[in-house]
């Protein structure tokens, strides 16, 4: 017997269960909080950008060469900023205890499209020591990038600076929260028609019909309660008359 589950039984079930579902959906986001704010480290990042242009021509034909030059080397050069070349000597300049690997993972290189400006970006748990690493990460390749290429097309456009109140990028704990939210919740939900399809004790006629596949033919009143019953019997005992 194929077994059919109403819109009406769903939002019963929910209604039934749904302290658990809200204590669920709340412990999810006081764990989160909690998570967010104290376990997790924060990350700050900072970056610096690097202008790649080579030097003025008359010609305007020229000029144009030079632009489409510089931008089809963008690509280059964006693997030369995080390769062990140039990031080796940033962390021995900084005394870092950082291996080149290490040292990439905090680098972010990035460009708009068709654009000379090549974006460093650097995360780390001590947004000074972010600065520090974004701008001598600049300073390294614009010296080392002559010599590698035999260009001389970079130059620093902004560098990095330490801001007075950083704001760390990482965690969020707002979002954190809402996504433990919505998994609370689902949580909630899951056990509750969990719970609900366990339960297999016979609740009215129809867990009847159901557990038995016959149609029920009656059904009997509530009996009443057994001290209705007592002040009623009561009520008809005769007294006995008097000596």
């Amino acid at each position: 017997m194929e077994e059919t589950i109403s819109l009406q039984e769903l939002f019963t079930t929910l209604k039934k269960r749904l302290g658990l579902i809200a204590i669920l959906t709340v412990l999810a986001v006081i764990i989160a909080g909690v998570i967010s704010y104290t376990l997790l480290t924060p990350i700050y990042e900072t970056s610096t950008q690097i202008l790649v242009n080579q030097e003025k021509q008359e010609a305007s034909q020229v000029i144009n060469q030079n632009i489409q030059a510089d931008l089809q080397l963008i690509n280059t050069y964006s693997v030369i900023i995080k390769s062990p070349a140039i990031l080796d000597q940033v962390a021995e300049q900084l005394d870092l205890d950082l291996t080149a690997e290490q040292l990439n993972q905090k680098i972010t290189v990035s460009n708009a499209e068709n654009s000379q400006v090549v974006n460093v970006a650097v995360q780390d748990e001590d947004p000074a020591v972010a600065v520090d690493i974004a701008n001598t990460t600049a300073n390294v390749f614009q010296t080392e990038i002559t010599e590698l290429m035999n260009v001389d097309n970079v130059s620093i456009l902004s560098p990095a600076v330490l801001k007075e109140n950083p704001v760390p990028v990482a965690p969020n704990p707002m979002l954190n929260m809402a996504i433990a939210a919505v998994v609370g919740l689902m949580l909630g939900v899951g056990i509750a028609f969990l719970l609900e399809y366990l339960d297999t004790s016979i609740k009215n006629d129809q867990d009847i019909e159901d557990v038995l596949g016959v149609p029920v033919l009656g059904v009997i009143s509530p009996i009443q309660e057994e001290t209705n019953i007592q002040k009623a019997a009561s009520n008809t005992t005769p007294r006995r008359r008097g000596a």
